[in-house]
């Protein structure tokens, strides 16, 4: 056995490798599942995930599974495993994970694909599914990025698609169950359950274009109807290092009513559920005490949506300000009440404020249904000034559908607009007043109105972000944007078919590793990647598809009908716009499945 303590003197962040925070869990390793939850980056960035907090919790209550936690070592660390031949290993343990189980990769995003392939060569498991016996773990994955699974289907056993709340612990009751009967009469037996995907049990065709031809019936995501019915955990880890999110959190609701037609997660998360108030209230005293962590945060996609916000913010901002715990409540719609709450959780210390607009113009904000108008934003701003903020951040794409520079003017002059606001309530000065305009790439995705549309090419952004720059230069503004090599590879990554796994595994036998780290990324060894598959990047980001096209992910049903997203397809053309489902049902198609509480979707 390797001697860990000499080896943490040589490594940069050593608390990354320790793993004996309060509220680890240890068993005794002869349980029936070993399971290795895998996050496919470093440790202070899977820590922050807090799917992994959850699912921990709900595993390990289980008496016969004994889940871990693996995180991508930092180069510094893999060097020195690779050096002096020291396997890939689990916290909890320090179990080489090619002795465990399961070993279960999270999908968070898909710059972290060459991690899944490093984690696996680290713990000496053969890459490719079809070259892994009986011997080797179990290889699942899950997380939204599964949601079109076909560029890592070379390389995954199983993927389960949607809520992991119930389908994770069902999974491995069964592989206990079939443990010693062979890999195949288990896959048999799993793929049974709605949420998963069992890649070997299908074959892909294509035609002589490149174009997919195999038909099935798409596996229907996992959903977990009542989120009060799952466990939350109240003893979550508490990481031992700094870490991007460092704080006790809690899920509000999960899912969205609003219909943004270029988010994947409002669409792949429906339909709506809330914890109750009571619940929430309950989950986040008892995280406080359990963890004695000084900051509580709501999670989800727009947390002002609750539907009784105002008795959840003020029953939270009560017991907070009681304990001297700060309370951060993001993705707030700045309307009158948000920012009473805001300026009563922010009295003394103003943070910044963040909008998302996404993008320049009202016609391309009614393009992607975003439901914002400059009067919104232009009333937060003023009210929010008033009330003391001097820091406001300005979120938008570029690269939207029928975007032109006419919309590039738009994100410059609210921007600009925004100053003079300032100026106008000052006396005509600007004082200590900055807005910060963030601009990220716009990716399709899978599920989506615009998933049949290409992406603007690398080229073409870096126009863009040079016009944008131009226009920008202004004292009082600081304009940050996102690289257009990774956005084109994430493009890549997010609708590509099985065959770009040939890709992936070519860019990865490249060197191509922590992709998502701007020091470590290279895009050269991706394009050699694809010469060498003998394929075309631009096939898979900046083509349009025909509406008629046969997509990966085809193969999976997120509920979302694929009529209801061709029509918010068509009706974007148009730049018409779509209700919140919560005022009435806009026919998505989720109530073919499930209960939605809202909107009269049942009746």
């Amino acid at each position: 056995m390797y001697k860990l303590d000499s080896i943490l003197k040589r490594v940069e962040k050593p608390a990354r490798y320790i793993g004996n925070e309060i509220n680890a869990v240890h068993k005794d390793n002869h349980v029936g599942c070993n399971f290795a939850f895998a996050f496919p980056d470093t440790y202070e960035i899977g820590m922050s995930y807090t799917g992994l907090q959850i699912l921990y919790n709900i595993l390990n209550k289980e008496d016969d599974i004994w889940c871990q936690r693996v995180f991508a070592p930092a180069r510094d660390m893999e060097e020195i495993m690779r050096n002096e031949n020291i396997p890939l290993f689990a916290l909890e343990s320090k179990m080489n994970v090619k002795d465990m189980d399961i070993i279960g990769f999270t999908l968070q995003y898909e710059m972290s694909y060459t991690n899944i392939l490093n984690m696996l060569d680290l713990a000496g498991i053969p890459l490719l599914r079809e070259e892994r016996d009986d011997s080797f773990p179990l290889v699942i994955a899950g997380g939204p990025c599964a949601f079109n699974p076909e560029p890592l289907a070379d390389f995954i056993d199983v993927f389960l698609i949607g809520d992991g709340e119930e389908l994770l612990p069902e999974l491995c009751e069964l592989y206990v169950e079939y443990k010693g009967k062979g890999k195949d009469a288990f896959l048999g037996a799993v793929s049974r359950l709605q949420g998963v995907y069992v890649p070997k049990l299908y074959e892909i065709s294509y035609d002589e274009n490149g174009f997919i031809t195999s038909e099935f019936k798409p596996v229907l995501r996992a959903i977990v109807d009542d989120l009060d019915k799952v466990d939350f955990p109240t003893k979550p880890l508490v990481p031992l290092s700094d870490v991007v999110h460092d704080r006790a959190i809690v899920e509000s609701f999960r899912g969205c009513t609003r219909g943004c037609r270029f988010c994947q997660a409002g669409m792949i998360y429906r339909p709506i559920r809330e914890r109750s108030k009571d619940n929430i209230i309950n989950i986040a005293k008892s995280e406080i005490e359990n963890t004695g962590h000084d900051e509580l945060s709501l999670l989800s996609l727009s947390t002002s949506d609750y539907s009784d916000f105002k008795g959840l913010a003020l029953g939270l901002l009560d017991y907070c300000s009681a304990n001297n715990v700060a309370l951060s409540l993001p993705s707030l719609r700045l309307d009158s009440f948000s920012f009473e709450v805001l300026n009563e959780i922010q009295k003394y210390k103003k943070s910044g404020l963040t909008f998302a607009v996404e993008a320049g113009s009202q016609r391309l904000r009614d393009v992607i249904n975003k439901g914002i108008t400059e009067d919104d934003i232009y009333e937060a701003v003023s009210k929010a000034i008033d009330l003391g903020w001097r820091n406001v951040k300005l979120y938008f794409m570029i690269g939207l559908p029928g975007e032109t520079y006419e919309d590039l003017d738009g994100i410059a002059n609210i921007a600009k607009h925004i100053l003079d606001i300032k100026r106008e309530k000052n006396g005509g000065k600007l004082g200590k007043f900055n807005v910060t305009v963030s601009v990220s790439n716009f990716v399709p995705k899978a599920f989506t109105p615009f998933q049949w549309l290409g992406q603007n090419t690398a080229k073409e952004f870096e126009e863009k972000h040079n016009y944008l720059a131009s226009q920008l230069y202004v004292k009082g503004i600081t304009f940050n944007y996102h690289d257009n090599k990774t956005s084109e590879l994430e493009a890549l990554l997010a609708r590509g078919d099985r065959r770009v796994g040939k890709i992936l595994l070519n860019a990865y036998k490249l060197g191509a590793k922590m992709d998502s780290w701007s020091e470590h990324f290279d895009p050269e060894l991706w394009h050699k990647a694809a010469q060498l598959a003998g394929l075309s990047i631009d096939f898979y980001t900046s083509r349009e598809r025909d509406v008629n096209e046969a997509l990966p992910w085809d193969i999976i049903d997120c509920g979302v009908s694929k009529a209801y997203l061709l029509s918010e397809y068509e009706k974007s053309k148009k730049a018409l716009t779509t209700h919140d489902c919560r005022l009435s049902c806009t026919g998505c198609g989720m109530n073919r499945y499930t209960e939605c509480k809202w909107g009269g979707c049942n009746e």
